[in-house]
């Protein structure tokens, strides 16, 4: 993420201080502390941008729309979660607070505005959780369950209840009907990270319009069943900058272990890689999901290196992405421990955004702005 001076953003907008300042009290400038001098202020250059294209004028339709798919202002009204001053909020209430206490059951209760949710028990497998199993079974449930246009809210509830058991049934296999974080934590042989678990699996629950939420909204907005909605998201999670982005937190981590962790992250700079330990476009202040669970537990030592470094070098804190590895390597869990717990987190919001997005009865449908070859329009006669 790019920062300004507020002399380069004052150029940028060609405004006075006092409308810089304004704009970042109403949220529309996201703004941090200049690590190099806590006096001054940094200010998001993609937000000065925005502001600055639209005082000129040139904001059509389509650029606004462009925008705000890329990180700016929300495309779907929402009830569910939003991110506000640095802290996210479930149904209102803020999550590092509500994680105190909470279980996965309860935040989808919250999330779904229904009674009380459980997923059902399911035969243990030897195999512990598999996120090619569970994949298996959604697409299989994709061609069995009914669309969701039609049908009333309390049925869609019950139906979103058995595909989160579904899910569970392979993501945290265990025989018993104790709660999910139990279960992830029994199938893993690791009683002790249980709490750890639990709070990271109600952090991740929801996050506003991610990219794997959007999906699934789109599918949902289509009448598609929840079914497909979950693993519409569920495929769009496993990529490299979403749900998979751990894999890049652990191959830093083993650079940090060859050399140390000034010279991974300037090594990573100077090759221009990206670092996806560090920074969240919405918080630039640092994720405060990542805080809440490192609070938790104790940094190997690798990666206390690599935050105290980061923070120094690149200026930003440490993300969710790098809590979750974080947390897996204390506890030595699976490899694939972040993307399952992220998972199993998720499809609770995925239900629950599609379920939101079905009551609005909207189909999203974007218009494309073309920038192919030249039109050749057909000869008027």
């Amino acid at each position: 993420m790019l920062w300004l001076t507020a002399e380069q953003a004052l150029e940028k907008l060609g405004t006075k201080p006092q409308t810089l300042y304004a704009n970042v009290s109403r949220g529309r400038i996201r703004a941090k502390a200049d690590a190099s001098d806590p006096r001054r202020s940094l200010y998001n250059a993609v937000d000065v941008m925005r502001l600055a294209a639209r005082h000129a004028g040139r904001r059509k339709t389509e650029t606004v729309a462009a925008d705000a798919i890329q990180w700016g202002d929300p495309v779907l009204p929402s009830a569910i979660s939003t991110i506000l001053d640095g802290r996210l909020y479930y149904r209102g209430r803020d999550v590092a607070t509500w994680a105190e206490h909470a279980t996965l059951e309860e935040t989808a209760a919250l999330l779904w505005k229904s009674g009380p949710i459980t997923a059902a028990a399911s035969e243990s497998s030897e195999t512990g959780p598999s996120l090619e199993r569970a994949f298996v079974l959604l697409a299989q449930r994709v061609t069995r369950d009914l669309p969701t246009l039609g049908r009333a809210p309390t049925v869609l509830q019950a139906e979103a209840e058995s595909i989160l058991s579904i899910v569970a049934s392979v993501l945290a296999p265990d025989a018993a009907a104790s709660p999910l974080h139990l279960r992830l934590a029994t199938s893993w042989s690791r009683p002790e990270a249980a709490d750890c678990i639990r709070r990271a699996l109600v952090l991740l629950a929801d996050h506003e319009l991610n990219a794997s939420t959007f999906a699934s909204r789109v599918a949902a907005s289509s009448g598609a069943t929840l079914s497909a909605a979950v693993l519409s998201g569920l495929s769009t999670l496993s990529g490299p900058l979403h749900g998979g982005a751990w894999h890049g937190v652990a191959s830093l981590i083993a650079e940090v272990d060859a050399l140390d962790a000034s010279q991974a992250i300037r090594q990573a700079l100077t090759q221009g890689r990206p670092l996806p330990a560090f920074g969240h476009p919405l918080y630039p202040d640092g994720d405060i999901r990542a805080k809440a669970l490192m609070a938790q537990f104790d940094l190997p030592p690798s990666y206390a290196e690599l935050a105290t470094a980061g923070q120094e070098i690149v200026g930003e804190g440490v993300n969710i992405d790098f809590a979750l590895t974080a947390m897996s390597a204390a506890f030595d869990l699976p490899d694939d421990a972040p993307l399952v717990i992220f998972a199993l987190a998720r499809t609770v919001g995925w239900l629950a955004h599609a379920m939101e997005q079905i009551e609005s009865g909207r189909l999203i449908r974007p218009r494309a702005r073309y920038t192919g070859p030249a039109i050749e329009r057909p000869l008027k006669k």
